[in-house]
C-alpha cells in the first residue's frame, strides 16, 4: 500500500501555526524588543488611559501633530468627546498615554521611550506657545504641555 505524501497529511488535518497573541507590530523608532516591553505592560498593567496598542497610537498622533513643516505655531484641539478613541484627536492626552506608561516600563525600554521623546518633546515645547492665563485657571496641572496655548471648541 503506498503512503501518503507528508503535505497530503498535513492538509487533511491543519494545525494552527499560531500558539499564544500574534507578535506585536513594531513602533516606529523603538527596537523590537522594546516594542515587545511596552506590550507586555499595556497588557499586564492596564490602567485608566492605557490599553493595548495605545502606546504606539500615542506616538503616531504625537508625530503627526508635529509633523507639518514650518515655523508656524501649532495649536493643540481639544477632543470633541471624551471617549477612549476620539480623545487622541487631543495631542495632549496622547502625552498623557506616553507619560502614564513610563514609569511602568522596564529600564531598557523606558530609556528607549525617553529617547524617542525628547526630540518630540523639545519640538512641541518649541512649535507652541505658552498659555498666559493659566495662572488664573480653577485647574492646575503638573504637565507642561497643558500649559501651553490651545484651541478650544
Amino acid at each position: 500500500m503506498p503512503r501518503k505524501r507528508p503535505g497530503a497529511v498535513r492538509a487533511e488535518h491543519p494545525t494552527p501555526r499560531v500558539w499564544g497573541p500574534t507578535p506585536p507590530a513594531r513602533i516606529h523608532g523603538l527596537s523590537a524588543r522594546a516594542a515587545l516591553a511596552v506590550l507586555r505592560t499595556e497588557r499586564l498593567n492596564p490602567g485608566y488611559l492605557i490599553h493595548p496598542g495605545d502606546t504606539d497610537r500615542a506616538l503616531r498622533r504625537y508625530r503627526e501633530f508635529l509633523h507639518p513643516p514650518g515655523r508656524r505655531p501649532l495649536y493643540p484641539q481639544e477632543a470633541e468627546c471624551s471617549c477612549s478613541g476620539c480623545s487622541f484627536d487631543d495631542v495632549r492626552h496622547a502625552r498623557d498615554v506616553l507619560e502614564e506608561i513610563l514609569p511602568i516600563l522596564p529600564p531598557r525600554a523606558r530609556a528607549e521611550l525617553v529617547r524617542v521623546l525628547r526630540p518630540l518633546d523639545a519640538a512641541l515645547l518649541r512649535r507652541t506657545l505658552p498659555d498666559p492665563f493659566t495662572h488664573r485657571r480653577s485647574w492646575r496641572t503638573e504637565f507642561w504641555w497643558y500649559r501651553r496655548l490651545a484651541r478650544r471648541w
